[in-house]
């Protein structure tokens, strides 16, 4: 009698998980392209929890793809959603009809970022003007508060990055923003170009010092990380995602592979706020001023 009992059970769990995987394979896939911060692990690690919650809560399934920032415009035909910076969107905006949905927050600016170039605190470079003939490390191009800004101040202070520093560059391969801080702190550069808080984080996380550093340049804070939808998708299921998205809360968890994960911890942001498009006028002037695109003139 025993063993017919545990004969039942175990057919009736394997009858249980296989309805619910059958559930996952008859539910619709959409693909959200996530734009690679800092590494492909990390974008994976941060973001493949909040997929799994988001297509629990909108009964669908989500594919997480992470993408470099300069192959979005060649990929964005196979995408459903983004995750990106506020450059990425303004230029997926206007040569692909992205609409934004909500932007994320973290920070001491929220939902807003700020370009900083920084000095090492002894270097005896205090203002903008003792940056002709030094050396710089700038973050990636198409980093809005990493590059874009930087430019912007220094041009609204009469310097030329390509004629008045002596020598700039931008670091390869991953944990860009990091190795310009390091560059900096460890003197291989004069000075410094990232989002204010990339140095927040590796203030708090003790690998880095505020004192350590001068700030010499800052930007006015600009719209930052945002999701938006393609034009493929039809308006309710972009307004369930929203309204998903804006809900979310820091005890929100989902489930994957037997542990419980914290949704807005894992994807290191503190939540998500709506946003207009209009919001981001700021960003397009920033980059008609500097030639970046969408507008740039060759």
């Amino acid at each position: 009698m025993l063993k017919k009992i545990i004969i039942v059970t175990l057919v009736m769990l394997t009858a249980i998980s296989c309805t619910g995987k059958d559930k996952d394979r008859e539910r619709p896939t959409y693909k959200i392209g996530y734009m690679i911060c800092n590494s492909e692990k990390e974008t994976l690690e941060r973001f493949i929890p909040f997929s799994k919650y988001m297509g629990d809560k909108l009964g669908v399934n989500f594919e997480t793809i992470p993408i470099d920032t300069i192959n979005f415009t060649r990929e964005i035909e196979k995408l459903d959603f983004v995750h990106t910076n506020s450059l990425l969107y303004i230029i997926l905006n206007r040569f692909h009809g992205v609409e934004v949905l909500a932007a994320e927050e973290k920070g001491s600016l929220g939902y807003k970022s700020q370009g900083i170039i920084l000095t090492r605190k002894d270097s005896g470079l205090t203002k903008l003007a003792d940056l002709k003939g030094k050396t710089m490390i700038f973050g990636p191009m198409l980093a809005p508060t990493g590059f874009m800004a930087q430019v912007d101040i220094m041009q609204k202070a009469g310097i030329d990055p390509e004629q008045d520093l002596a020598f700039y560059t931008i670091p390869p391969g991953s944990f860009k923003h990091e190795k310009v801080i390091y560059g900096v702190f460890f003197e291989r550069y004069d000075a410094g170009s990232i989002p204010i808080d990339d140095l927040e984080t590796m203030v708090a996380e003790d690998r880095v010092a505020m004192d350590d550093f001068n700030i010499i340049g800052r930007n006015e804070p600009i719209p930052y990380c945002n999701f938006g939808v393609t034009q493929k998708i039809d308006e309710a299921l972009a307004r369930k995602f929203k309204k998903a998205v804006l809900a979310i809360t820091e005890d929100d968890t989902v489930e994957i592979d037997g542990e419980s994960i914290k949704v807005l911890d894992r994807a290191l942001v503190s939540g998500y706020v709506d946003i207009k498009n209009s919001d981001f006028d700021i960003v397009r002037e920033m980059a008609k001023r500097t030639n970046m695109p969408p507008y740039q003139k060759y």
